[in-house]
């Protein structure tokens, strides 16, 4: 690979001064910035002045901490590079719930290192990828007083509650954030052993359903068998929305779906895949979804519909006989292309009220932030620009691999800003991210410093005129 931006010595520092980033993402993950949960109010704060002092110490201009509706975004730019292309960089400041807490082995804002690997809330999603790009450009800035592309950045603060405020904030911003593509910090690695690019995710949208039956809370012996009971109501009204066969069963969920490609299913059946040691890893004795397709294929290019709670009545210890007065559960679909995240929620509300169980209310409350599936063009100069990086830190061409899960900048920097958005991020899916006992591996934020430097610098050997006519 020519060098002309000379990133070796770019690469020399950021190693170099690899225990000082370490230092730095250890007091980064040390707050707690939650985005859900207000009692965390203060931690995002704290989270977005952090976020943003460490841009203004690497040299970057034009920083500010800009308030949404919600929780504040932060932005940086450097815009140096006459006639090179322009890079908005993109990553998240907020964290998952530790929930449970009991569960973790240290303190999930209380870093700790363990055979290689930095366990935190927030570590591996997004703040140990996030900074990688800014310690890129702080080294460049050092040892060359300029970047060899320009560059702005964006960290949001609602990434984990599906970015509910963000497209009108690039809306609002949309002249200050013109730029050629998106390069995402955010986004995982397929596997630890196997260098990947995520070529697509999946959409989302979720819901509420909760069912409501007599007025109050009642003594189950007096009253049981006399009135419905809301718990037994809901699970039954949720085992309609499944066929026996995994398949969704609510009408019209499925229509308008664009075909699939057939060399789509060829590549991901080509892919290097072990079901029995996925499904070890995860703690499952074998694979469930909709019959006719394999797991991959269930994962990443079909729609899922998901319960991830479900409340009624007494919980806590010991017994407590109550018929309680309601139950409610919480949906939540992954949508894939021409699937609308308005039009499912109202399939979704009409079914539900429509089969409300005998002597119960069925409502429906809309969660907010729902986001179709996005899909690089896979001719993208960046993205196969981002392959070749990889092979030549990696040792090895990497495979595309689809996202099951969804990122919303995909699809809003699509409709809003008109450009692509490629996945470079390095966390691993193995990490636990959203689970108890995240971490981040040391050799991961390594080789991300190695990966971003090159990038930039394989970038800024051309213009972005002659960049995006590079036909792969």
């Amino acid at each position: 690979m020519s060098d002309p931006w000379h990133s070796a010595p770019i690469e020399k520092r950021l190693l170099s001064d690899m225990p000082k980033h370490i230092e730095t993402l250890k007091s980064f993950v040390s707050i707690p910035s939650v985005s859900t949960d207000p009692a965390y109010k203060e931690g995002i704060l704290k989270a977005s002045e952090f976020v943003a002092a460490e841009l203004q110490a690497a040299g970057l201009t034009e920083v500010a901490i800009l308030p949404t509706s919600g929780h504040p975004v932060v932005t940086a730019a450097w815009r140096h590079a006459p006639n090179a292309p322009t890079v908005l960089v993109y990553g998240h400041y907020d964290v998952q719930p530790p929930d449970p807490i009991s569960a973790w082995k240290s303190s999930p804002f209380v870093p700790d290192i363990r055979d290689g690997r930095l366990y935190a809330r927030g570590v591996s999603d997004d703040k140990g990828p996030m900074l990688i790009p800014i310690a890129v450009a702080a080294a460049y800035l050092a040892e060359q007083c300029a970047l060899p592309v320009n560059m702005v950045f964006l960290f949001e603060g609602e990434e984990e509650v599906s970015s509910a405020h963000l497209e009108d904030f690039v809306r609002e911003h949309k002249e200050t954030l013109k730029a050629d593509f998106a390069l995402s910090a955010d986004g995982a690695q397929w596997r630890a052993d196997l260098p990947s690019v995520t070529v697509a995710s999946r959409g989302i949208c979720a819901l509420e359903v909760t069912v409501k039956g007599p007025g109050k809370d009642l003594h189950s012996g007096r009253h049981g068998g006399s009135v419905a009971n809301p718990i037994q109501a809901l699970v039954a009204l949720l085992a309609k929305l499944h066929t026996p066969d995994g398949a969704i069963a609510v009408p019209g969920f499925y229509d308008g779906l664009d075909p699939v490609n057939p060399n789509e299913v060829k590549a991901i059946a080509a892919i290097p895949f072990d079901e029995a040691a996925y499904l070890a890893e995860v703690g499952a004795s074998e694979g469930a979804g909709e019959a006719g397709y394999t797991l991959l294929q269930r994962n990443w290019i079909r729609p899922t519909l998901e319960y991830n709670g479900i409340v009624g009545g007494y919980t806590g210890p010991g017994k407590k006989t109550v018929i309680p007065s309601e139950a409610s559960a919480k949906i939540s679909c992954r949508l894939v292309p021409g699937q609308d995240p308005d039009r499912i929620v109202a399939l979704l509300a009409t079914f539900l009220e429509a089969n409300a169980p005998q002597g119960t209310r069925v409502s429906v409350k809309r969660e907010t932030g729902g986001t179709p599936a996005y899909a690089v063009s896979h001719n993208h100069p960046a993205l196969v620009l981002s392959e070749d990086v990889l092979e030549s830190v990696l040792d090895r061409r990497p495979v595309r691999v689809r996202m099951g899960a969804t990122i919303p900048i995909g699809d809003i920097f699509k409709r809003v800003l008109g450009i692509d958005t490629v996945f470079f991020s390095f966390s691993t899916v193995d990490e636990d991210y959203h689970a108890p006992n995240e971490f981040f591996r040391l050799s991961s934020y390594e080789r991300g410093m190695v990966a971003w430097a090159r990038y930039l610098g394989k970038l800024g050997e051309t213009s972005a005129t002659d960049f995006f006519k590079i036909k792969p």
